[in-house]
């Protein structure tokens, strides 16, 4: 189980690193989110087998707090005129990456606690991010409809990412606020306040940690990560759907309703994230926990890489369609 620690929380050391010394590690940094973790998955070792481990309820409460600590440092690194223009770049786009895959599956895996207080941390991981409200469109609406037209999230056969991004952000956001507000049947404020005041929460943190600059480079930084975070979304349903049923119900979410991997560091990284069937047939099950078994449909490449081909849909077609249809044919 050592390898969820040092999957999970090396990155945001190497990058914390890289915010302190700046110079060569901002580049170093960058590596290590993208070329260091599609080499760690080539190697032969075997993927964790589904198992309780009681490290699983610790792991997400210090990773909360190594991202809230890197939002602090990356902030003032990234304005205070210490690094080049491309040094810059290339640290942003790395801290940007862990938000939107280690900080993100860290978030998901919260939110689904029973333990309200980890719901809320997980919540406020997102609010951080500017995206408080996924954290009701995921748990008022995607674990209901995925799979389905009435989930903003899920993507449609052929349907391509950038057409994607803008109806799951603003579909979720709508989606979210109104399942709240059936929950509560007109009684008493949504969480939707909360969002919105811990956005102008941290938007007034960052203006203290640097400014104006610290403004745009929250705004930007959320806004690499909450693209990431959609591309998640995108990849793991693209294509499949639930069956309506006669009574005007759809099938329950089975293993074939969503896309997985099995590579072994990326999903330690993101806390088996690439596991998606058996959380959705057991939301409440902890990560370490979730199983990979043959018969679920899986992606050709590890899920980072997989997220990157979707931003080219002519590409992303190419690949997946072919298995969308095997994967759907099998089940007629």
């Amino acid at each position: 189980m050592y390898r969820y620690i040092l999957a999970s929380l090396s990155p945001y050391a190497v990058l914390g690193a890289a915010c302190l010394l700046g110079g060569g590690w901002a580049w170093g940094a960058l590596i290590w989110m993208t070329v260091y973790v599609a080499v760690m998955d080539k190697l032969p070792v075997r993927p964790l087998a589904a198992a309780d481990w009681a490290g699983a309820q610790v792991l997400p409460l210090v990773l909360a707090g190594a991202h809230f600590a890197l939002l602090a440092l990356a902030i003032p690194a990234l304005v205070q005129g210490a690094l080049t223009g491309a040094q810059a770049v290339a640290l942003g786009a790395a801290v940007a990456l862990c938000f939107g895959q280690v900080s993100n599956s860290n978030a998901h895996e919260l939110i689904h606690r029973a333990d309200r207080w980890q719901h809320w941390l997980g919540a406020a991981i997102y609010v951080s991010l500017l995206f408080g409200h996924h954290t009701s469109a995921h748990m008022r609406v995607h674990h209901l409809w995925v799979a389905t037209p009435r989930d903003p999230n899920s993507a449609r056969l052929g349907q391509g990412f950038w057409a994607f991004l803008p109806r799951a952000w603003v579909g979720s956001f709508r989606a979210g606020l109104t399942a709240e507000r059936a929950l509560r049947k007109g009684r008493g404020a949504t969480p939707y306040r909360a969002y919105l005041a811990g956005a102008g929460a941290m938007l007034a943190a960052a203006w203290l940690l640097a400014g104006g600059r610290g403004i745009l480079a929250l705004v930007l930084l959320a806004g690499y990560a909450q693209i990431q975070l959609l591309l998640a979304d995108y990849i793991q349903h693209y294509g499949l759907e639930r069956k309506a049923l006669a009574n005007g119900r759809y099938e329950p979410a089975r293993a074939h309703h969503s896309w997985n991997a099995p590579h072994w560091y990326s999903s330690a990284m993101m806390l088996n994230a690439p596991r998606h069937s058996d959380h959705h047939q057991n939301p409440g099950r902890d990560f370490a926990a979730l199983r990979l078994d043959p018969e679920m449909p899986q992606w050709p490449y590890a899920m980072p890489i997989m997220a990157v081909l979707a931003t080219v849909p002519p590409l992303w077609r190419r690949v997946m369609d072919p298995r969308v249809h095997a994967v759907c044919g099998a089940r007629e």
